[in-house]
């Protein structure tokens, strides 16, 4: 291997390495019955805000670093509304539920992303992402939601299954703005 290129992968492991050490702590709080249930979540971080603005609104990217999410695009854009196209997955252990979703999208920069349910296989569905600086330059990305299937989901895990999936979908979107946020400091 050539030293410069030796450098570079040693550069690029240790960039790794710092962004998964400095990756925040996540809150993440499930309520409510399997097919009615509501979930708050927040991460404080050290980056700059406009790089959070920019990862939680990638709608045609999400997928590629959310897991559980098999595509994201955007149909439609009209100033700060945005209609998105959504499919992937609840599955945990033997459950594994095909969703898919059409979402109205207020986006009220750089502050909040507002969505709600339009389309597909969730009876409703309405989230919000919130970004606030917080004293001495960290920034807190907050979610709220809340989400009624429109397919079975079963009692007993049913709650764990999507306390599950959204705890790691929004554990990934912390980590790509944080890593992002460590690539352009790079620069």
């Amino acid at each position: 291997m050539r030293p410069r290129a030796a450098a570079a992968l040693a550069l690029a492991g240790a960039l790794c390495a710092q962004a998964a050490a400095s990756v925040p702590q996540v809150e993440i709080e499930t309520r409510g019955p399997a097919d009615d249930i509501t979930v708050t979540a927040s991460a404080d971080m050290r980056v700059d805000p406009r790089t959070a603005w920019a990862v939680i609104t990638d709608y045609d990217h999400l997928a590629e670093f959310i897991p559980y999410m098999l595509s994201s695009r955007v149909v439609r854009r009209d100033a700060d509304r945005v209609v998105i196209e959504q499919t992937g997955v609840f599955s945990f252990l033997f459950f594994r539920q095909p969703v898919q979703a059409q979402l109205a999208v207020v986006e009220s920069p750089p502050r909040r992303v507002m969505a709600r349910a339009i389309g597909g296989n969730l009876r409703e569905m309405e989230g919000r992402y919130t970004l606030e600086k917080l004293p001495g330059g960290a920034v807190r990305l907050s979610y709220s939601g809340r989400l009624v299937p429109d397919f079975a989901v079963p009692p007993v895990i049913g709650r764990i299954v999507v306390r599950t999936v959204l705890a790691n979908q929004f554990e990934a979107m912390v980590r790509e703005i944080v890593r992002r946020d460590a690539e352009k400091a790079q620069r």
